[in-house]
């Protein structure tokens, strides 16, 4: 040690150089026999959020053989501190101590500073020949640094979970990831969700480094139809320490098929003929039921119009027609069997009706003669339609000719068995001749169609006309000849086969629409016979 205290003994006075620079380099420092060891010799906290605290631990070492004292430890920095130290604190040789320094930075930036031990040894003198006892104090110093960084930011992706329609009693999940996009890690404490809504897929607790992700997944599990909205939770230690991830679902009721009407009633059908009636499915729950398979049971009943598989959407309906044709007489009972995906897999529709055997439906009388008829005029004459065993209905006329009519019916009429209706025939002709037609009813009576034979006449108008003159002032007239032409001043013709013997004469074999010209002669007793008389003219009307 003498030649230790000489060679300092040579550094001149003043010189800026202290002993505790050179112990912060090694960490070490000697003083007698007693040795100080810091470990670490230096603190680097690296890079710490902001309002986040980090502690290390520094360990002091006496590794001397003699007793050293610690007496002051100080710290310097902002946002440093130091604890776990009582002064004065000895340690004999090989005795350690432990004391911690914090570093809880306040803002973003580079943070720098340093630990200051003082210690003293003491040394004790050899005897009385040899050096005194003596003590000496020493300081030792430990730098700190660190940087103060934005806390983790934690993101997530999607920004929301939306799950859609979801029927009551299935579950949906869907998948999302978290991530750290600050500068600074974190650590997620807690996840939680609402209800109807379950987190799943992390092990808790979870520290994120910059930059890092992590999956996880929410199922959606409806309890009731209807719009659902929610949320996920997390917790963390990050600048946004509740992280709110929106959750929204509905919630429907499984589809369920209804049938309107809920029953179908065909009533009495004649035996070989076929009536239609309209059944409409609809879907009255909340998802979509897909129609695979349509049964009917039952004679005589099927159904058309629909093509298989379909599928309807919530509220969607489909109209088809089910038909009933009976092959034989009497009631008949059966079903629509409606197969699906809905929650009602197996839908029926009941199915009545009755067969009846088809009646006779009489037409009276069998046919009508209208005889001579006058062109121009109208006759009109009663038909009868009487139903037998059963009822009968009448579903339409039909007439041949445009002379004939029929009136009076109302179609399509259902006579009801054992009774009768009537109906009115009209013969209307418009130019002479003899005319046949005839009247069809169709119904669904065994001997339909039903005919009845249509006849008569058409005669033009009987036109006659009147004619007379003045007699004769001759003495022996014996009588009169009388002569028509149809051209004005003849040629004429003779139309009395004999004398009239008076001035008077009809001329009954005109013709409606007809022009005819007359003169007449006057005839002695020796049958001599007079000039023309002056010409008269008659116009026929028509008919």
């Amino acid at each position: 040690m003498k030649n230790f205290r000489s060679k300092w003994s040579s550094i001149p006075f003043g010189f800026s150089f202290p002993l505790f620079a050179i112990l912060a380099l090694t960490a070490t420092a000697f003083a007698g026999s007693g040795q100080l060891v810091v470990n670490p010799s230096t603190i680097n906290f690296g890079n710490v959020s902001v309002g986040a605290s980090q502690t290390q631990a520094v360990t002091l070492s006496n590794a001397g053989g003699s007793k050293l004292s610690i007496t002051q430890a100080s710290l310097s920095g902002a946002d440093f501190a130091l604890s776990g130290l009582s002064y004065p604190l000895t340690l004999s040789g090989g005795q350690s101590a432990t004391c911690y320094v914090i570093f809880n930075p306040q803002s973003t930036t580079t943070y720098s500073g340093s630990v200051s031990i003082a210690f003293s040894t003491q040394s004790t003198g050899k005897g009385k020949n040899g050096p005194p006892s003596s003590s000496s104090s020493t300081t030792i110093v430990v730098s700190v640094s660190g940087a103060g960084v934005t806390s983790g930011q934690l993101t997530a992706n999607p920004t929301s979970l939306i799950f859609g329609s979801v029927q009551l009693g299935n579950s949906q999940t869907l998948a999302g990831a978290l991530t750290n996009s600050g500068v600074g890690s974190l650590t997620i404490s807690g996840v939680s969700a609402t209800a109807s809504f379950t987190a799943s897929g992390l092990s808790l607790p979870i520290t994120l480094s910059a930059g890092q992700s992590v999956n996880f997944s929410v199922t959606f599990v409806p309890t009731s139809s209807g719009n659902v909205a929610g949320g996920m939770t997390i917790i963390s230690n990050a600048s946004n320490p509740n992280l709110n991830v929106p959750l929204s679902g509905t919630g429907i009721t499984a589809g369920q098929l209804t049938a309107s009407p809920a029953s179908l009633s065909f009533g009495s059908v004649a035996v070989g003929n076929s009536t239609s009636l309209a059944q409409t499915i609809t879907n009255s729950g909340g998802s979509g039921v897909t129609i695979s398979q349509i049964t009917p049971s039952g004679t005589g009943f099927s159904f058309g119009g629909i093509s298989l598989p379909l599928t309807l959407a919530a509220a969607q309906s489909v109209t088809f027609n089910v038909s009933f044709a009976p092959q034989t007489g009497g009631s008949i009972t059966g079903s629509l069997g409606i197969s699906s995906t809905g929650s009602n897999p197996t839908l029926s529709v009941p199915l009545t009706g009755t067969g009846a055997l088809a009646g006779q439906l009489t037409l009276t009388p069998a046919s009508i003669d209208f005889g001579s008829v006058v062109v121009g005029t109208s006759q009109s004459q009663t038909g009868v339609l009487s139903a037998g065993s059963s009822a009968i209905t009448v579903s339409s006329v039909g007439v041949s000719g445009s002379q004939f009519s029929v009136s009076g019916i109302s179609l399509p009429v259902t006579i009801t068995a054992g009774n009768s209706i009537s109906f009115q025939v009209a013969y209307a002709p418009q130019t002479s001749g003899t005319a046949s037609s005839s009247l069809t009813f169709v119904s669904n009576a065994s001997n339909s169609p039903t005919v009845e034979s249509l006849s008569g006449t058409a005669t033009s108008p009987q036109h006659s006309v009147g004619l007379s003159w003045n007699t004769s002032t001759s003495s022996d007239v014996a009588g009169y000849n009388i002569y028509r032409g149809t051209v004005s001043g003849g040629p004429y013709t003779r139309i009395n086969t004999a004398l009239d013997t008076t001035p008077f004469s009809t001329d009954s074999t005109v013709q409606g629409g007809q022009t005819y010209y007359y003169v007449t002669t006057a005839v002695d007793s020796l049958g001599l016979e007079s000039s023309y008389s002056n010409q008269v003219q008659a116009v026929v009307p028509s008919p």
